[in-house]
């Protein structure tokens, strides 16, 4: 089977598992223990956490481990607005992941909070003159992410990050999808948080990060022992870190040297595909998208029908975030988007990692016309 959705998870690195299994075996201390197990696993967790650092470009002290995206982007959305006097006023837009858009109503059920949900076009851009005019005088925090899950579109973050720090907001963002692809570090786009989860790139599920700037109060939603500096609770999973910290390195690694291969076998991959079947068209936007993403509506069939025709030929892909999965419902992105409830449903979505060839994804054009020929027959 090729797995072409690396969106939803991806397997994890042999290195990842070599590093984690000391951790899970003999060297199982407490990192809180002062005994020499303890403090074995304290530096670990230490040695972890500059890796971290240095790809996310913060201070070690800075980095929180979590239980995975969902957990980060819920300790940065409520725990920054919450953190803030400031005002009860946040910004983020309807392209959001649920971690994100769920948070928000929890700001706005539970603590009087006020939402105001920035413009997108019909790529999925942001653009700054349309934040700029989401912001308002109580405005406590912006989250916006890195790129969409679904459709692939990447924001200009750093751009955006300046239209927030010019009113003094703190400026979130979801990277969960982008780390391991783009540059994400806190240094390039001048964020004040930003989550990410290992298993996007090669570390177990349920690891995951926020980092967030030392200087900016946060609430912590999980109370107990003071771990992680007071601002998550709880016995640190030494192991699940040291994965997360080498398969993070090694993504990074691998995106620094393989760039342009990435953006050439996406382009071709996704002109075969439109070149083939007339109608069929590219949601989200054409260049600024991640590197291996490509998301397609193809009017006139059903998107689940030919996932299960592409199984047949040995291709896995989906028809959106895998965290909706169950849901009749059409994706919430692509209406926001302003495509049709019906064109909505023939969604498909192809995202695959670095070992993924170009060849690869030529068989993979072949096998999506051949599913959707039979299909349109049957």
């Amino acid at each position: 089977m090729l797995h072409l959705d690396a969106a939803a998870t991806s397997p994890v690195r042999e290195e990842a598992l070599a590093a984690a299994w000391p951790f899970l075996t003999a060297s199982f201390g407490n990192p809180s223990s002062t005994h020499g197990l303890g403090e074995e696993a304290s530096a670990a967790l230490a040695d972890a956490r500059k890796s971290v650092a240095a790809v996310l470009g913060c201070r070690a002290t800075e980095i929180v481990f979590t239980s995975g995206g969902t957990e980060a982007n819920n300790l940065a959305v409520k725990g920054l607005a919450l953190g803030d006097q400031r005002g009860r006023h946040v910004v983020t837009s309807r392209l959001e992941h649920e971690s994100v858009l769920a948070s928000v109503d929890a700001l706005v059920r539970l603590h009087g909070f006020e939402v105001s949900f920035v413009d997108v076009d019909a790529r999925g851009t942001v653009s700054a003159e349309s934040l700029a005019a989401a912001l308002r005088d109580d405005t406590t925090l912006v989250s916006l992410s890195t790129a969409n899950n679904e459709v692939g579109t990447v924001q200009d973050i750093a751009a955006l990050t300046v239209v927030a720090h010019a009113r003094g907001v703190p400026f979130h963002t979801d990277a969960i999808q982008a780390a391991g692809s783009l540059d994400i570090s806190m240094s390039s786009t001048g964020v004040d948080a930003l989550s990410v989860s290992g298993h996007k790139f090669g570390a177990p599920k349920g690891v995951g990060v926020l980092a967030v700037r030392s200087r900016l109060p946060l609430e912590p939603l999980i109370h107990g022992g003071g771990q992680e500096r007071g601002r998550r609770s709880g016995t640190e999973n030494v192991a699940f870190a040291v994965a997360f910290a080498v398969a993070l390195r090694l993504a990074d690694e691998e995106r620094r040297s393989g760039q342009l291969d990435a953006l050439s076998a996406r382009d071709a991959f996704v002109a075969a595909v439109l070149g083939s079947l007339p109608g069929a068209r590219l949601t989200g936007h054409a260049s600024a998208r991640l590197p291996r993403h490509a998301s397609l509506i193809i009017p006139g069939i059903n998107g689940e029908t030919v996932l299960l025709e592409l199984e047949q030929h040995g291709v896995l892909a989906s028809a959106g975030a895998a965290c909706a999965a169950g849901h009749d419902e059409p994706s919430h992105v692509l209406l926001a988007l302003g495509i049709s409830e019906d064109d909505a449903r023939t969604a498909l979505r192809f995202t695959w990692g670095a070992s993924t060839t170009a060849d690869e994804l030529r068989g993979v054009a072949d096998a999506l016309l051949e599913s959707v020929a039979r299909v349109s027959i049957g």
